[in-house]
């Protein structure tokens, strides 16, 4: 994993729309979703690229086992 870190200012620039890439922050680690079919589009099941999704994850169907799929680009300190 990267050693860069990301503010959330700083994340909210990955939002698909700001930058080309997508980035969300999970339990203090940001993952690229740019290339997830599932994240194609604006959103994904309402949720948007930029934040800090920690707490919307625990409550999707798939948990958090999705997440050994994705690279890792740097931690979120908030």
């Amino acid at each position: 994993m990267s050693e860069r870190t990301f503010t959330k200012a700083e994340l909210a620039e990955y939002d698909g729309i700001k930058h080309p890439e997508k980035y969300v922050a999970i339990d203090g680690v940001v993952y690229d979703l740019t290339n997830i079919p599932a994240w194609s589009g604006e959103n994904h099941h309402g949720n948007v690229a930029g934040q800090d999704l920690s707490n919307i994850i625990v409550k999707a169907p798939h948990k958090k086992s999705v997440l050994a799929k994705l690279t890792a680009v740097g931690k979120y300190v908030g």
